[in-house]
């Protein structure tokens, strides 16, 4: 009789505690895009690749992925307009993979893809502009060719950079 009264007093506790969390106007979620009211159109423009190996498809990759994202993330309204409230530019200024970083048995073991991104972010309501890179590593066993490297990793690449441009500009990371 008394295990069932202190586990009601536990639940009734857990259930307190529960919906004072709820309660709050305080956001925990990671995906929460973080935006000024008066901000209802974006502009994705095409990203260009600078870098000096390129890969044909990243540059298209890229511009999906990130305009996905933003549409599928926010409330924005795309449109080709350079006077959106938002106009977002990138280029890919790095695509390399000359680097070895794994060594066995004086045979190199594991190479390295590093692509990094410029991104230029117009903010024309309140007539700003920030500019950062995104750059990310990406492992690769040395037995394999760049291009089967690439066929392996072109979509984790294009998703981990995308989503650190998301999070840069939408949640003031």
């Amino acid at each position: 009789m008394m295990k069932r009264k202190n586990m009601r007093g536990c639940v009734g506790l857990i259930l307190v505690i529960l919906g004072m969390i709820t309660g709050c106007s305080v956001r925990y979620s990671f995906r929460d895009a973080v935006i000024p009211a008066d901000v209802k159109t974006v502009k994705v423009g095409f990203v260009e690749n600078r870098a000096s190996y390129v890969n044909p498809q990243l540059s298209q990759k890229f511009f999906d992925k990130i305009q996905q994202k933003i549409l599928g993330g926010t409330k924005l309204t795309r449109t080709n307009d350079d006077n959106a409230d938002y106009v977002i530019n990138s280029t890919v200024t790095r695509y390399d993979a000359t680097q070895t970083v794994g060594v066995s048995a004086q045979q190199a073991t594991t190479n390295r893809l590093t692509v990094s991104l410029h991104v230029l972010l117009k903010k024309n309501k309140s007539n700003e502009t920030e500019e950062f890179d995104v750059s990310r590593s990406f492992d690769y066993s040395a037995n394999l060719s760049l291009q089967q490297a690439e066929a392996q990793l072109l979509d984790e690449v294009v998703r981990t950079l995308s989503d650190d441009i998301f999070n840069r500009i939408f949640s003031n990371w």
